[in-house]
């Protein structure tokens, strides 16, 4: 049996968050913050739900070496 993802819950509350405010990211800041934290918890590969998040990382890192 698999394990259940651990940050599930928080992705779900993005999805509501999101829903309830049209679809405006910045009124999901504080959902969207706590699934970063969540996502931060483990290491990579262990939450499909943070696949997103984690690929947002390797991204703002490759700027960041770029631009020095």
């Amino acid at each position: 049996m698999s394990q259940k993802d651990p940050c599930q819950k928080q992705a779900c509350e993005i999805q509501k968050c999101l829903q309830v405010n049209n679809y405006m990211e910045s009124k999901c800041e504080t959902v969207l913050h706590e699934m970063r934290k969540c996502c931060a918890r483990y290491p990579k590969g262990r939450s499909v739900c943070c696949s997103g998040f984690e690929k947002e990382e390797r991204e703002r890192e490759k700027f960041k070496a770029t631009s020095e």
